[in-house]
């Protein structure tokens, strides 16, 4: 990998990792209370366009980083039309 992927793997390790926490939070507590469902459903759909670029490109990064964002963000929002 060269240098500007490196780049793009480090910048999705953090905004992956970032959302770790919620997850946990939202689990653990099995409220999405605080999320708004339009603001789910337009992020969600965001990462797949990002997933599509990626795999589009070839871009091992960003077809890695935007995977496991896809499925955290997906598991808050069926928490949130489980739960509310």
């Amino acid at each position: 990998m060269d240098p500007v992927e490196w780049l793009g793997v480090a910048a999705g390790i953090l905004t992956t990792i970032a959302f770790v926490p919620q997850v946990l939070r939202t689990h653990r507590t099995r409220s999405a209370r605080d999320f708004s469902a339009p603001m789910l459903l337009l992020f969600n759909a965001g990462i797949a366009l990002w997933l599509a670029y990626g795999l589009l490109i070839g871009s091992h990064g960003l077809i890695l980083a935007n995977g496991v964002t896809l499925l955290l963000s997906a598991y808050i929002l069926a928490m949130k039309l489980r739960f509310g």
